[in-house]
């Protein structure tokens, strides 16, 4: 599976902006999806995540710290998963990775730098 980031940039403070990952082939509705960041000097961490489950069934969490800011979503038939980041703050600023994973495989993109700064 290869994933393809798109979206960062940089924002100001207290802006928002769209993560979007697209994996290729119809595949994505078949993994777990997540969104990892990571700083320099900094360990990986996750943000977010999202199981491969509809309605009901479908379960999302966030790390305490993007709680009620950040959003995470399948798009596009599940074959897109994004990460709608809002009222952001220069502590967010990472380089966002989009993982898969199914049955113990994990699939990493090539990450999108995200900047808050002024």
């Amino acid at each position: 599976v290869q994933l393809v980031e798109s979206g960062g940039g940089l924002v100001q403070p207290g802006g928002s902006l769209r993560l979007s990952c697209a994996g290729s082939g119809r595949v994505l509705a078949y993994y777990n999806l997540a969104w990892y960041r990571q700083s320099p000097g900094s360990q990986r961490e996750l943000v977010a995540e999202i199981n491969t489950g509809v309605g009901s069934r479908q379960v999302k969490s966030y790390a305490e710290t993007v709680k009620g800011r950040f959003t995470i979503s399948r798009e596009e038939s599940n074959e897109i998963v994004s990460l709608q980041m809002n009222d952001l703050k220069p502590e967010v600023s990472a380089v966002y990775y989009c993982n898969a994973e199914v049955g113990g495989m994990s699939y990493w993109g090539q990450g999108t730098q995200v900047t808050v700064a002024s």
